[in-house]
């Protein structure tokens, strides 16, 4: 633990000169105002006895505060910054975490920006906590982070499952460390991200939120966003423990009940990216989810939030809930009698801090007197306080309690450098899906007049989050794509229609006619695009049809915007399709007639200016899809990996996918060669080492994503037909080679056997690698024991 220096004392005598002779002293803080230096308060012990020293002194009202959430100004609290109403108020003993305090998203702005004030705020608010509370706990300022800090105009990137398709493990530890340093820079000390959700179901609302649906990508992401923001030393919450992400029949909101996962998928499938967080990365935080597992809430079950998250996974951090989950276990459940009940049934299973939009009173004082009547042990609440505070000491909060330089985050946050790597991130994160006769890249010179045409071209407020910075000013497709056109070139904008028709969602399952303003709408689209050499359709999704409990029963185009896309492929114009949103659409149609077809995702903040790089050629496309697109919802529940014949038809069903798992297609093309499987290592090491090279066999630079899948060929339980266990970004010159070794390990080849244990089972391995789940271009098989 690093000392605090005489220049951050000196810095708290500047700031604190009523407290500076009091409480601040060189090498260490008075937290308890005692005149001593106690144990829990010397920076050179280890954290284990400080965090010792510091619960015996803690009495019951300490203790149960730091067990409970207050959230932030607009929501919870009702002052931006600490009044002598504080003293009398049920976190006068303190608090666990204070949540988006000032972060600018509920429409206050008075101490989010500039950033300097943020900071300054911040600190004046953990004075309260060090200088007003008899042992001056600090507080953990949490939120939200999984497209870049929830904090106003914070440096603004993709969507998770955009970040996805860019297999780059190095970009989202990038994107992090960023995250990280903003946050510290802004006094936020806690990030809830990254989300860990295996999107299974594509008409899950939250599928863009995710790292899409391959356990063994989204670990390998998950570890990186986890290492990027520790980094920074900052926690890593991941979210949402467990088995959060299915949305039963495309319902969502308070559903998220009985997932229907049996126990060899939940390992296999749904837990893998948390064991990569906690047991590799070290992530210090996690968010119990709402749902239930097997008839038992998560938030209170301890065989998920002690066996497996403390005792089997290493956990050491402490565990929030979603918001009103542990009021669920009365409300939705019906498992508990009443709160007292609720919080002990949460805190006896592993929780740590409940979270909500309301006063934390109600739970503090549900605590206090469950332990007063005896119906929860006071040891019970030591373990839940102990693993709090461990993440506090973990912090340096009882070390450096403030900001040292406010100032700092006015060139911190939003840097030029950050701008950078948001469009780096969309570049890499946009999948070119079809590109019929080479109609991309387009030739801007050659381009007289063009139609740029759907809701999505100049949409603006659904390509922000409400879990990422929340005034960030996004270019829009219209907005990039007319930037980078001559002025020679005449540009014809028609909205078409909007994103939903007026019977929107009953439209999901019922034709409805269009109304007279939806074909007039339609029609002045048709018209303008007769007149253009080059029509830009931009569909998709808006915030009314995916995100947070915005699942859907259908993947089609919402509204009216197949309709539209039929009506303009029949002028057989050069036609591309923009697909803006978060998650798959079963485009069927528009594979068939739609020459060219890009994904776009939510790019973040550069979202225009990377997709005109890619249509004009500036960038050569490079992403794969980390979720497949299949071609009806009706094949759902369908995801990847699959098990044997999960994918089996008959003579009255549709098979296979729209688009692959690891699809994409690029401005130049790639030949795999010479596959060798090195064993040397494998009996010293446990190492297998695997190798190929990759030509540029096309005109342009590119770059390709090879993908390395195995494939058990008899195992003692049934285990998925191929999966994903390396992937590698090799970018080469027009007729450049380049030879990709793959690092494989003995768990890679483990399975769950039928007495639940993860074992090597000695048999024929087959090796397969190529540019996707479904175009393997190189195979290998190896005895392995």
């Amino acid at each position: 633990m690093k000392t605090i220096s005489s220049v951050f004392i000196l810095l708290l005598i500047g700031l604190f000169p009523s407290m500076a002779q009091s409480i601040y002293h060189r090498g260490w803080i008075d937290f308890n105002k005692n005149g001593k230096k106690d144990v829990y308060e010397d920076p050179t012990q280890p954290i284990e006895r400080r965090v010792e020293d510091l619960l015996h002194q803690m009495n019951l009202n300490e203790k149960t505060c730091q067990l409970a959430t207050l959230y932030g100004y607009g929501a919870v609290l009702q002052d931006r910054l600490p009044t002598p109403a504080w003293k009398d108020s049920i976190w006068k003993d303190g608090i666990a975490n204070i949540d988006e305090q000032l972060t600018g998203l509920r429409k206050d702005t008075v101490y989010a920006c500039p950033y300097s004030a943020h900071a300054k705020a911040l600190n004046e608010i953990q004075r309260f906590f060090v200088e007003q509370t008899r042992l001056g706990i600090p507080v953990d300022f949490t939120t939200e982070g999984i497209r870049g800090l929830n904090h106003m105009k914070a440096t603004y990137f993709p969507a998770q499952i955009a970040q996805a398709c860019a297999f780059d493990t190095a970009l989202v530890y990038q994107i992090g460390r960023v995250t990280g340093r903003e946050a510290r820079a802004l006094g936020y000390t806690n990030v809830y991200a990254p989300i860990l959700d295996v999107a299974s179901d594509p008409r899950w609302g939250r599928t863009e939120e995710t790292y899409g649906c391959d356990p063994f990508l989204i670990g390998e992401l998950g570890k990186q966003a986890v290492r990027g923001l520790q980094d920074e030393h900052v926690v890593s919450t991941c979210k949402h423990f467990a088995v959060y992400s299915i949305p039963i029949g495309g319902r969502d909101g308070r559903v998220r009940t009985d997932p229907q996962v049996p126990p060899h998928e939940m390992e296999e499938i749904y837990l893998h990216a948390f064991r990569e967080a906690f047991q590799k990365a070290g992530a210090l935080g996690t968010m119990a989810s709402y749902n239930d597992y097997d008839g038992v809430p998560i938030v209170a079950n301890k065989h998920f939030l002690t066996d497996i998250l403390r005792k089997q996974f290493g956990f050491k951090g402490y565990v929030v809930s979603d918001s009103r989950a542990v009021e669920d276990l009365v409300m939705k459940y019906h498992v508990a009698s009443d709160e007292v009940d609720a919080a002990r049934q949460a805190l006896e299973a592993g929780l740590n801090v409940r979270t909500d939009f309301s006063s934390p009173s109600d739970f503090i004082l549900a605590v206090r007197k469950g332990v007063q009547e005896g119906k929860i042990p006071m040891s019970v609440i030591d373990e839940r306080v102990r693993e709090v505070l461990y993440v506090k000491f973990w912090l340096g909060l009882f070390d450096h309690p403030y900001v040292s330089d406010p100032a700092a985050a006015d060139t911190i946050v939003h840097s030029q450098a950050s701008q950078q790597l948001a469009l780096k991130a969309a570049h890499e994160g946009i999948v070119l899906l079809k590109n019929e006769g080479n109609l991309l890249p387009l030739d801007a010179r050659s381009v007289h007049t063009v139609a740029l045409i759907g809701p999505n071209m100049k949409e603006e407020r659904s390509l922000l989050s409400r879990y990422g910075p929340v005034h960030a000013r996004v270019t829009t497709l219209y907005d990039g794509i007319t930037a980078a056109l001559p002025a020679t070139v005449k540009v014809l904008y028609a909205e078409g229609c909007h994103h939903v028709d007026a019977h929107f969602p009953e439209s999901d399952i019922e034709y409805f006619p269009p109304t007279p303003q939806e074909e007039a709408m339609m029609d002045s689209a048709v018209a303008i695009a007769r007149q253009a050499d080059i029509v830009i359709l931009a569909m998709g999704d808006n915030n009314q049809t995916v995100g947070e409990s915005r699942s859907r029963v259908n993947l089609k185009l919402p509204g009216l915007q197949d309709e539209l896309v039929r009506r303009i492929a029949a002028l057989h114009k050069p036609t591309i399709l923009l697909l803006v949103g978060g998650k798959p659409f079963t485009i069927n149609f528009a594979q068939q007639h739609i020459p060219a077809i890009v994904e776009c995702w939510y790019l973040g903040e550069q979202m225009g200016t990377a997709v005109a790089d890619v249509l004009f050629g500036k960038y050569n496309p490079s992403g794969k899809l980390c979720m497949p697109f299949p071609k009806s919802v009706g094949q759902i529940p369908l995801s990847f990996p699959l098990k044997p014949a999960a994918d089996a038809g008959g003579n009255a069903s549709v098979t296979g996918w729209l688009y692959p798992f690891g699809y994409g297609l690029s401005y130049t093309t790639f030949a795999y060669s010479h596959l060798k499987i090195d064993s040397s290592l494998w009996q010293s090491k446990g190492q297998l080492l695997v190798s190929c090279t990759i030509t540029n066999t096309g005109t342009r630079a590119g770059t390709e994503i090879a993908q390395l899948y195995i494939h058990d060929e008899l195992s003692s339980v049934t285990t998925y037909v191929e999966k994903l266990r390396g992937f590698a970004r090799v970018s080469l010159q027009p007729g450049e080679s380049q030879t990709v070794t793959f690092i494989l390990h003995r768990e890679d080849f483990k399975l769950l056997n039928a007495s639940g244990k993860w074992v090597l089972e000695p048999g024929w391995f087959d090796i397969w690698v190529g540019a996707s789940s479904a175009d393997i271009r190189l195979r290998g098989r190896i005895w392995l024991k």
